[in-house]
């Protein structure tokens, strides 16, 4: 009985080891940052998890991890891609130009905001300009305004 209570201290000062932080690093001394630990795989797997505002702020945290980001083209690809649901036409264009995925998005994300509220009809009861909110304007080619008025007639 006592071999099995020895046994069982062992495992708890085993497991209590594992869950006692590092002591805390003299002032001046850098963080240690996951980007920099882990395979960059696994960073961008991460990374890849974030939306767009996460991932923008995530790349004004450091150096490193704005070096990641910013290095890592395909991160901004599916947040391009969901937004291409709405300005299809637009990222089609910028991709057929030799524009990356973060600019396309870049070029596009407040594009696509303003546009899928207009579509949606959002803004279809509004008797006059003064109705409108400050900041739902955006500008926009005859294209996409003569998508938002074919929208309109159909309501």
């Amino acid at each position: 009985m006592q071999k099995a209570s020895k046994k069982n201290k062992q495992a708890v000062a085993s497991c209590k080891e594992l869950t006692i932080l590092p002591p805390a690093k003299k002032k001046g001394e850098n963080r240690e940052d996951f980007v920099e630990l882990l395979p960059p795989e696994v960073s961008f797997k991460i990374f890849s998890e974030l939306d767009i505002q996460s991932l923008c702020k995530a790349a004004m945290t450091c150096k490193s991890w704005n070096h990641a980001i910013e290095n890592s083209d395909h991160l901004w690809k599916h947040h391009c891609l969901v937004i291409r649901a709405v300005c299809q036409r637009e990222i089609d264009c910028d991709r057929g130009n030799g524009y990356s995925w973060k600019v396309t998005l870049l070029r596009n994300y407040w594009k696509s905001k303003v546009k899928h509220e207009w579509l949606s009809g959002k803004y279809s009861n509004i008797h006059s300009r003064c109705g409108l909110p400050e900041k739902i304007m955006y500008p926009m080619d005859a294209d996409t305004w003569g998508e938002i008025l074919e929208a309109e007639l159909e309501r």
